[in-house]
């Protein structure tokens, strides 16, 4: 934007230039000619008219070139928004992704390990089981 702004200036800088540099050589010319004050006069209005409509030739390519940059920047504003918000919707939806393959991989693995501890534990309750019937029969057998 700096580049676009920069060529702003120069371009106004040098349609001012040109512009004070046209009237100054018009009024220059108008007072070192010898004419009678009337013609003078008629001359200066003549030649302020003529660089009236120099300078409002000027401004309005100014204006238009200016224009024509700031519709420049604005579109290019919108593109690198547009840019920026397409690529937070895609890393948006690459972090669900990867969160939805960890949170089934963290199902999967809980599930796995409540079967095998409900699989150690029905062994643990048999041992016990047969442990106690162990120790029964041998404290009937004793006994008899």
């Amino acid at each position: 934007m700096s580049k676009d702004s920069d060529s702003g200036s120069f371009t106004r800088g040098l349609f001012l230039g040109a512009f004070l540099g046209g009237v100054v050589g018009a009024v220059t010319a108008l007072l070192l000619a010898p004419k009678s004050g009337a013609e003078l006069r008629k001359d200066i209005a003549q030649k302020s008219a003529e660089l009236y409509d120099k300078a409002t030739d000027m401004l309005q390519t100014v204006e238009a070139n200016i224009g024509d940059s700031v519709s420049t920047v604005v579109n290019e504003g919108k593109v690198r928004a547009q840019n920026i918000v397409q690529s937070a919707k895609s890393q948006a939806e690459e972090l669900m992704s990867n969160a939805d393959a960890v949170l089934k991989e963290a199902r999967s693995k809980v599930h796995t390990t409540k079967e095998n501890l409900g699989d150690k534990i029905q062994n643990v309750k048999e041992a016990a089981k047969a442990g106690i019937d162990a120790f029964r029969d041998e404290m009937d057998s004793s006994h008899s």
